[in-house]
């Protein structure tokens, strides 16, 4: 079974070939980082439109690397939501464009659950039943995972998501945007202890998270600086600031690790790939006799990859009536606000 994966929610177009026994056959992803970098932020105009010119030629370079053609795809999977609305009828259109000429199915794929399976391509791969760490910079929450397409949310941000936090730190020590990958690294040129910052609910008893707070205080702590663009003082505070993420995402990790009384942990999201979450988990996980999984550093950003393994799941667990009737007849249609377990509960029931 060969499944095209379209990722077009945000900032990244995403195009991947699966196939069902020989894996990953190819993948390309286009960034428009340099693009949104001169306005500090994504902006969705702009993403919907670089997404238009990009997704077909992707399209065509991913067949030919994988030596295949159009009429080898057996389904087509493509982000539903969450994400930009624009952005992402850029990805159904197409999606439905070619599975109509095709006669094949289309699959609408929830975001998150792509990062979330990505895992599955990693080796070795994780086994279900695990907990879910989904840090990216529109989401930051802990799930249970019992099998595939049994979701349960454990504990959310009530605020800004992981990600938004460390962009916005960033344009506050004078970083362009995306601000992840600059501060983890101005961070290692940090003292740890030489600043001292706030672990918001770090002591809370659920597994709810927030970040506003501790973005704040980073906020305060520029202010408060004689000066703020001195470069040992810019490496402390960012020292702080990560310091202080993940010492709040490694304390709920392991809070949910327990209570759940679970031995793995899947790590997915952009923030995945930062070097020091990635440090303390698997020190954690370790310490305690538990597994962690992290997805590839190439597949931790958006991309179809993701998308394309949701789909071939999906595919795994239905029988044909139902992928007639659940795929062929998928509504057109985006959904830029959509919870994860009603995702789920659309294909699964």
């Amino acid at each position: 079974m060969l499944i095209l994966g379209l990722e077009s929610s945000c900032d990244e177009t995403g195009v991947a070939l699966i196939d069902s026994e020989k894996g990953l056959l190819a993948h390309a992803v286009h960034t428009q980082i340099d693009m949104h970098r001169l306005y500090g932020g994504v902006v969705p105009e702009l993403a919907s439109r670089d997404h238009i010119r990009r997704v077909i030629p992707l399209i065509e370079q991913v067949l030919e690397e994988a030596g295949k053609t159009k009429t080898d795809l057996d389904a087509i999977a493509v982000t539903q939501g969450p994400g930009l609305a624009g952005a992402l009828l850029v990805g159904v259109s197409v999606a439905h464009a070619l599975a109509f000429a095709l006669d094949i199915p289309v699959i609408g794929i929830h975001h998150m659950e792509g990062h979330l399976l990505a895992n599955l391509l990693a080796d070795p791969a994780p086994e279900f039943p695990f907990i879910a760490l989904l840090v990216s910079g529109g989401h930051t929450q802990i799930m249970k995972v019992n099998r595939f397409g049994d979701y349960e949310l454990l504990g959310d941000t009530l605020d800004d998501a992981v990600g938004e936090a460390f962009d916005k730190t960033a344009q506050l020590l004078g970083m362009c945007y995306p601000g992840g990958p600059a501060v983890s690294a101005l961070a290692e040129k940090g003292t740890s202890g030489a600043i001292e910052l706030p672990r918001p609910m770090i002591h809370s008893p659920n597994l709810d998270m927030s970040f506003s707070g501790l973005k704040t205080a980073v906020l305060t702590a520029v202010k408060n600086a004689p000066d703020a663009t001195d470069e040992t003082f810019r490496a402390n505070l960012a020292r702080a600031f990560v310091d202080a993420v993940v010492d709040v995402l490694a304390a709920k990790t392991v809070k949910a690790m327990k209570q759940s009384k679970m031995k793995t942990l899947v790590v997915a999201g952009g923030v995945s790939a930062n070097k020091q979450l990635r440090n303390r988990l698997v020190y954690e996980m370790r310490k305690r006799g538990m597994k962690v999984f992290f997805p590839p550093i190439k597949l931790c950003t958006d991309n179809g990859a993701m998308i394309a393994t949701a789909g071939l799941e999906r595919m795994k667990h239905m029988s044909a009536d139902d992928i007639n009737r659940h795929f062929k007849n998928m509504k057109f249609g985006v959904k830029p606000r959509w919870r994860l377990k009603e995702a789920a509960a659309d294909i699964i029931g």
